[in-house]
């Protein structure tokens, strides 16, 4: 087995400059596609949702033939071939000279960035069961630090040329790559490894395999709805407190980084301390029910500073989705590690198209003249239903497992 520490670091950086690279073109990108498309702000705004939608639904595809491809040929190959596909695919897109290149790379980009089923499955590995749990909050914490770079570096590099950012994130990548493929030893044993299908590998039936195990497929279900309720933030956070506190970009950058802060603290460090101490159950089914009443104070909230403290609060969530990755992967077969958590990268693909569409249209009706009362809340209210429908759902396989195996 590879030395936990330096692997999990490895992990990490991975997953943060996954992130980073991300966040790196988020201020860039509008003004790079108004200048490709030259169609006037209607056409960029279209072309840009559809990047956005195109990365999301790549990550859909391949995330379970990744995940698969790493339960054939270990972890270390699929990574690192991914890395090095990213980190090139970056110089492609500072390059594109027109939107159909730049189309492209987004889809490469969309296949690389797949590769969070094969770091997961790698953790998994190298992970005793008891701590998978917490060392899966290193996935949000590597989020949480990307989320607060990313835009930040991508934003004071735009200011150089648009195409700037991309460079960067290749030259990070590449040198991260460079690093794995001197130090990463393989995790996956040969026994446990698997032949390759395609009929286990496509999303569909990746996805509609969670059921044969049943805690797997009502955690699965849980983790699915939470992220749907997740995606309320991306979608109007900019929208909503402009509308409800009058923010500038100023306050909304501070929000959003001490979101990133909080993330890193919380699913970095005290998952490590909490999960061990209540278990995967009442992590999961607590962590959810804080998301619910968080999101409650969000669409409550009349105050601009209150959302500061609610956001301190609501970071205690992140304890959840960790314990789900963990409960699920201490579930399945160690030669199964990689399509499993491919098809939760799937789902969170899925969510990630749902969530922003839904959470969109409910904040714009009900502060149009057609809804029966204004209300600006209403979208995290709808999310904080989501979330409770989360935690039952979680405490219920709980139950219904540990029934079956007494019975």
């Amino acid at each position: 087995m590879p030395s936990r520490k330096p692997a999990l670091i490895f992990i990490f950086i991975t997953l943060f400059l996954d992130v980073l690279g991300i966040g790196l073109i988020i201020p860039i990108l509008p003004k790079l596609v108004d200048q490709l498309a030259s169609g006037g702000i209607a056409t960029a705004s279209y072309l840009h949702g559809s990047l956005v939608g195109l990365y999301s639904l790549m990550q859909f595809l391949f995330a379970p033939v990744i995940g698969s491809l790493s339960d054939r040929f270990g972890r270390r190959k699929v990574i690192l071939l991914s890395l090095f596909g990213s980190g090139l695919d970056y110089f492609l897109m500072g390059w594109a000279p027109t939107l159909a290149w730049f189309f492209v790379g987004r889809v490469i980009s969309g296949i690389t960035g797949a590769n969070f089923s094969a770091a997961a499955a790698y953790i998994a590995d190298i992970s005793p069961p008891e701590k998978r749990a917490a060392n899966f909050g290193i996935i949000g914490a590597a989020f949480g630090l990307g989320f607060i770079c990313g835009p930040a570096l991508g934003g004071l590099l735009g200011e150089y040329g648009l195409r700037v950012p991309f460079y960067a994130a290749g030259f990070l990548t590449l040198i991260n790559w460079a690093y794995g493929f001197l130090i990463l030893p393989e995790s996956l044993k040969s026994e446990n490894r698997r032949s390759f299908r395609w009929s286990r590998a496509n999303p569909v039936s990746a996805l509609l395999n969670l059921k044969r195990h049943r805690l797997v497929l009502g955690l699965s279900v849980s983790y699915f709805i939470s992220s749907i309720a997740h995606q309320v933030y991306p979608a109007i956070w900019v929208l909503y407190t402009a509308y409800r506190y009058q923010w500038d970009t100023r306050q909304t950058g501070l929000s959003l980084a001490l979101v990133g802060l909080m993330a890193a603290i919380v699913q970095g460090g005290l998952t490590r301390v909490i999960i061990p101490r209540i278990g995967e159950r009442n992590a999961a089914v607590g962590g959810l029910a804080v998301m619910a009443i968080s999101m409650i104070g969000y669409g409550l909230a009349t105050e601009g500073w209150t959302v500061y403290l609610i956001i301190i609060f609501g970071s205690l969530s992140g304890i959840a989705v960790p314990a789900i990755q963990g409960m699920v992967s201490i579930t399945v077969g160690e030669d199964e590690q990689g399509e499993v958590q491919g098809s939760l990268t799937s789902l969170q693909s899925v969510a990630g198209f749902i969530g922003p569409i839904t959470a969109t249209a409910i904040f714009g009706f009900f502060i149009s003249e057609r809804a029966p009362a204004i209300v600006p809340g209403a979208s995290f209210f709808f999310s904080s239903a989501l979330a409770v429908m989360a935690a039952f759902l979680a405490a219920r396989s709980f139950r219904v497992t540990r029934q079956s195996r007494v019975g």
